[in-house]
């Protein structure tokens, strides 16, 4: 299928897909702004301003904005990540130009109205109990806090109660103003569209938004040191959390990690850690490892949770798997159904069409392209286990992993 991509005049870029066999429109705003571009005064801030984009614009109200795609059995949401907010929307293909208007609205005309912003601050403290009375949530907070350490990476995202407490709506505007850059912003859309319908109901107002470059220019992160820390807490079963920095968006490397953490713990029932840890031993219900690419570093993390008596040896049986894919190379059968796993688990998420427009708008972002995906299938399939075992001795070095974990009062 093909993609169009254009830019426009003020750096504004468009991506599009058409997919005929749908009903649907999905399109979104994706703005390279997050919550690591926060100082720690705005810590939180990017999250709010996520809330605050349906609370008002200058043309609407929270009721209006809730009410136009709803109405119309459609849906409008959006999210806010370390380093991106986006704003999107999906929809029967009629209401492809409803959609973007609003889209376009909330991005660019929010008002933050003061009321709005007393009523959403008590939204977010809510939100952030919530989390609080969640350990699987806050064990994977406190871990990036201990990866991340002094760093806008290790923050979290929701902010504290004291920068949510005092955040105004000047807080706002000064913030998009200083972040906010055209060339780093992508409207992007899959579906059952063409490319002229889409530019026909878009690129008139975009074409309006003024040039804008942002000065601002991110952090790096160089200083980890790896640590173990346990603490009681009000729970039943103990938690760990597991955790180290890792390759970034642009390393080389990356896909060959993908795949090997898709081996050790990746989301299918066959990983590594979930057979030794769930179903020859009976010590988790679940347990997964993770690996997030950043513009500059990444992030390797497991997490589980067992009952008291099984933790350590439940600790002790993930790092004796990472050991073993550090010593021991895959064979050559093993090696081939993990890279056919990962590709198919690949093009299962490519029918998502509502993640493949975000894919899109973040791929050029941060890459300034699209790969197709065959592209990035060859990298997968390229792979040697000579490859895996180096990257497994690197980032499964247990001296260079960091321990959380929580146990029972």
């Amino acid at each position: 299928m093909e993609l169009n991509i254009k830019e426009l005049s003020n750096g504004i870029r468009i991506v599009h897909q058409e997919v005929t066999h749908t009903r649907l429109v999905h399109c979104g705003f994706i703005l390279d702004i997050g919550s690591r571009d926060e100082t720690k005064e705005q810590e939180g801030l990017a999250h709010f301003w996520e809330h605050m984009a349906f609370k008002g614009t200058k043309k609407r109200k929270t009721f209006h904005i809730l009410n136009r795609l709803e109405s119309l059995g459609g849906e409008l949401n959006a999210y806010t990540t370390k380093e991106k907010v986006c704003f999107y929307a999906s929809t029967l293909k009629e209401h492809y130009g409803k959609a973007a208007e609003l889209l376009f609205d909330i991005t660019f005309n929010s008002t933050f109205p003061e009321k709005q912003i007393e009523k959403e601050r008590q939204v977010i403290l809510e939100e952030m109990a919530m989390y609080r009375d969640s350990p699987d949530d806050a064990i994977q907070d406190e871990l990036d806090e201990m990866v991340f350490e002094n760093h806008a990476l290790g923050r979290n995202i929701l902010g504290t109660e004291q920068t949510v407490g005092g955040f105004t709506q000047q807080d706002f505007f000064d913030y998009i103003s200083t972040r906010l850059d055209t060339s780093r912003l992508i409207f992007s859309v899959v579906g059952n569209i063409s490319f002229q319908k889409v530019l026909r109901g878009i690129e008139g107002p975009l074409s309006q938004i003024q040039p804008k470059r942002s000065l601002y220019v991110r952090s790096g992160f160089n200083s980890y040191v790896p640590k173990i820390k346990t603490q009681e807490r009000d729970i039943s079963q103990s938690l760990c959390a597991i955790g180290r920095p890792a390759f970034s968006l642009y390393d080389p490397n990356r896909f060959k990690l993908y795949l090997l953490n898709n081996i050790l713990g990746g989301p299918s029932m066959n990983s590594r850690l979930n057979l030794m840890l769930r179903e020859k031993h009976g010590y988790v219900y679940s347990i997964e490892s993770s690996y997030q690419p950043f513009s500059d570093i990444g992030f390797f993390g497991i997490y589980f949770g067992t009952e008291g008596k099984t933790l350590k040896k439940a600790q002790s049986l993930v790092l004796k798997e990472m050991s073993k894919m550090a010593n021991t190379k895959l064979g050559t059968v093993q090696l081939h159904m993990a890279k056919e796993q990962a590709i198919g688990q690949m093009a299962m998420a490519e029918e998502n069409y509502a993640a493949l427009m975000l894919v899109y708008g973040k791929s050029l972002l941060d890459h300034g392209k699209v790969d197709p995906l065959e592209n990035i299938f060859n990298q997968i399939r390229n792979t040697t286990a000579e490859e895996l075992q180096e990257i497994a001795q690197d980032i499964f070095n247990p001296d260079m992993l960091t321990f959380l974990t929580y146990t029972p009062q």
